[in-house]
């Protein structure tokens, strides 16, 4: 399965003419003959970019739009996506096979791009309750290495030289999630603001360029049936060219929100489920990348960063739900989480600043 949790009919807001998909698949998709059936549904899950599960014969592949409506500049972009995965795929890194990319609106009223359907397992919780503690720990270092190996690509070598920006990512993002957050403000955040005015003050020094995955997260991993290994990382829409450690730590994040607020692993018992502390799980993914560790305050500050991103991206989930264009019923909750995780974020700079490191 896909990472979404379970399909059902395409929604109202997302419906488009089928008709002109057949008649693009027998011109553009080998194995498909234009007298074939075919049957759509929609994956349940997915905030971004609405998702189908196309189906024809024995024959099963996953096609992914930009919604309808009002978007934000830059947001949706899964013409980046499609090069992105077809680049991975080349060098053999785990990503679903892609099929073809349509940038002609007038098919079905939006770009859109098909890819493998990749059976395996998903896992939304990282605290991995449906497994053994030895399954628990081999998926979790499987998981470090994969984002390892991502991170020691080299851009210019795989066709990606030109995905994005070479050098101040960090200070970028900055300034385009806050626009991102300003543009789809539903309600005044106090620690939105804080976190505005702080982190384009507190950016470490050094800057290194790497392929960066944006949304690095388990649940966005189809993992083996019964083998504790990544078959496909999916959903690159944030992908570009970009810091590694900042990508990393977003990954890391889950060590320090609770699992009701963002999948987290915040007041579980590590130990006994048997899943690397945050501090073990840095050192691994150093000693596997072969990268300079960094002080604490700096790996610190990303954190807090990738916090202020992702509170910025669910305030523009919140933002498309109002507006009756978002891609999951769970939009409206989601987008709520914005406020608190901005909190947690504000207070670990209080903690910093407490602790003389601002």
């Amino acid at each position: 399965m896909m990472s979404f949790d379970g399909t059902r009919p395409i929604s109202k807001e997302h419906q488009f003419p089928v008709e002109n998909l057949l008649e693009w698949l027998s011109k553009n998709l080998e194995d498909y003959k234009a007298d074939q059936k075919i049957d759509l549904v929609q994956f349940k899950g997915g905030q971004s970019n609405p998702t189908f599960l196309v189906q024809y014969g024995n024959r099963q592949f996953v096609m992914r739009r930009k919604p309808p409506g009002k978007l934000l500049p830059s947001a949706h972009a899964i013409d980046r996506e499609y090069k992105v995965i077809s680049a991975l795929s080349k060098v053999n890194f785990p990503v679903a096979k892609p099929l073809g990319y349509c940038a002609d609106i007038e098919v079905i009223g939006s770009e859109f791009y098909l890819m493998d359907y990749v059976q395996g397992r998903v896992f939304w919780d990282p605290r991995l309750p449906e497994l053994d503690n030895t399954s628990r720990l081999e998926i979790h270092r499987e998981v470090n290495q994969v984002i390892a190996t991502m991170h020691r690509l080299i851009p210019t070598e795989i066709g990606l030289g030109d995905y994005g920006k070479p050098g101040n990512y960090v200070s970028r993002q900055i300034d385009r999630w806050t626009k991102q957050y300003r543009a789809s403000e539903t309600e005044s955040i106090e620690a939105m603001n804080l976190l505005i005015d702080w982190l384009p003050q507190n950016i470490p020094q050094g800057d290194d360029t790497r392929l960066v995955h944006g949304d690095f997260r388990l649940d966005n991993m189809i993992i083996h049936p019964t083998e504790a290994k990544v078959l496909a990382v999916l959903d690159w829409e944030l992908s570009t060219l970009g810091h590694p450690l900042a990508d990393f730590a977003y990954h890391v994040m889950v060590w320090r929100v609770q699992p009701e607020l963002f999948r987290g692993l915040q007041g579980a018992s590590l130990k006994a489920l048997n899943i690397p502390t945050e501090e073990e799980y840095v050192k691994l993914y150093f000693e596997r990348t072969g990268f300079e560790r960094i002080a604490q305050k700096d790996w610190d500050f990303y954190i807090i960063f990738n916090m202020f991103r992702l509170a910025a991206i669910l305030q523009g989930v919140m933002a498309r739900a109002l507006q009756g264009n978002a891609s999951s019923d769970q939009a409206i909750d989601s987008g709520k989480r914005a406020k608190p995780l901005a909190a947690i974020a504000w207070k670990q700079v209080e903690q910093l600043i407490a602790r003389g490191n601002s």
